[in-house]
């Protein structure tokens, strides 16, 4: 063999050694691991996302959402994650229900945000003496169990208005009434899927073994999952709220207070920048979240001087380490209610 095709063969085997690492690099980056990543995401404003008709607009501070960003993570993310304080991993069944797939998590996440959204209307409109009419609708299914039979005719986001031809409001009155019926039975069901209004026949089965609880008694059913109430409110005056594409439940103290501010005279910001999470439910509690201290990282990088926390399940003092770490000058407040957050505001 000559010294040019020595050479051409060199190059040969170095185009192909070279192909050989691109296509692992790339299989190492694409591969997925059963975890998800999360990180510090951002602080949102509200006042652009929410508006009360005729409200009172002139803030001169800010409410804001703090979010956590979330993904499936792949071997570079996991080896990130490992040497990063506010990247955290999580396993998969930490995060997803069992089988759940990525149509019914995200429908799952999106009706979380709306039902805090819900929720928030109420309590605020309430405190501000305002009308509010509140509207049960449906029950919404947000996921079904694989090998049951509802796998064959229902799907995450379809919503049960009417069972044996009777109207069917809430997710306590659906399970009562299945309750009721035995394995080998069949359900008659009026669903809504989108525009589409269908009527859908399905037949009750026993649990797999994993579903089935304690009890020694052999539960059947159809195999939905943490079926959800649809709840509506109408108020006046009118809202609008346009949160795009984030989901989950957090959000549900920090829309209150905007929506609050905007029904009511005065200026509760007075011209600061305030920052929090926590759920809210019609009781006005705030309940715990996941991820705090990657939002108290958020909060902080968006220029926040305050931050509301629920107390519940440590996420105060979790906030408190975090602010603490990072050499924050933001205060962390520590929240049970929404009175709490009122009560803090006026005295500012």
């Amino acid at each position: 063999m000559n010294d040019r095709q020595v050479r051409k063969k060199r190059r040969w085997l170095n185009g192909y050694t070279l192909l050989a690492v691109l296509v692992l690099a790339l299989v190492i980056a694409l591969y997925p691991l059963p975890y998800y990543v999360t990180s510090p995401g951002s602080a949102n404003e509200l006042a652009p996302i929410i508006k009360v008709d005729g409200g009172d607009h002139n803030e001169k501070g800010s409410f804001m959402l703090t979010t956590v960003r979330i993904g499936k993570a792949n071997i570079p993310q996991y080896l990130i994650a490992k040497f990063s304080k506010y990247r955290e991993l999580l396993p998969i069944d930490n995060v997803r229900f069992d089988n759940e797939s990525d149509e019914e998590y995200n429908m799952r996440q999106l009706k979380m945000m709306h039902d805090s959204q819900t929720a928030a209307k109420i309590v605020a409109y309430k405190k501000a003496g305002k009308t509010v009419k509140v509207i049960n609708k449906g029950v919404y299914i947000t996921g079904v169990i694989p090998g049951m039979p509802a796998e064959k005719k229902l799907k995450a986001g379809d919503e049960i208005i009417a069972l044996e031809g009777k109207t069917i409001k809430t997710s306590e009155a659906l399970l009562a009434a299945l309750e009721k019926k035995k394995a080998g039975e069949e359900a008659h069901f009026k669903v809504q899927r989108g525009k589409k209004l269908f009527l859908a026949t399905v037949p009750l089965a026993s649990f797999p073994k994993k579903y089935a609880g304690n009890s020694k008694e052999k539960r059947a059913g159809i195999g939905i999952t943490y079926p959800l109430t649809d709840v509506d409110v109408k108020v006046t005056p009118a809202i609008t709220i346009k949160t795009s594409e984030i989901g989950g439940p957090s959000a549900g103290l920090m829309f209150s207070l905007e929506i609050y501010n905007q029904l009511t005279k005065g200026d509760l910001t007075k011209g600061h920048k305030i920052a929090g999470t926590g759920t809210m439910n019609v009781k006005e509690e705030v309940g715990p979240i996941g991820g705090i201290q990657q939002k108290i990282v958020a909060a902080d990088q968006a220029g926040a001087e305050i931050f509301f926390a629920p107390v519940r399940e440590h996420n105060y003092r979790d906030a408190v380490e975090a602010a603490k770490d990072i050499d924050t000058k933001m205060k962390i407040i520590p929240v049970k209610t929404m009175s709490d957050a009122l009560d803090y505001l006026k005295k500012l």
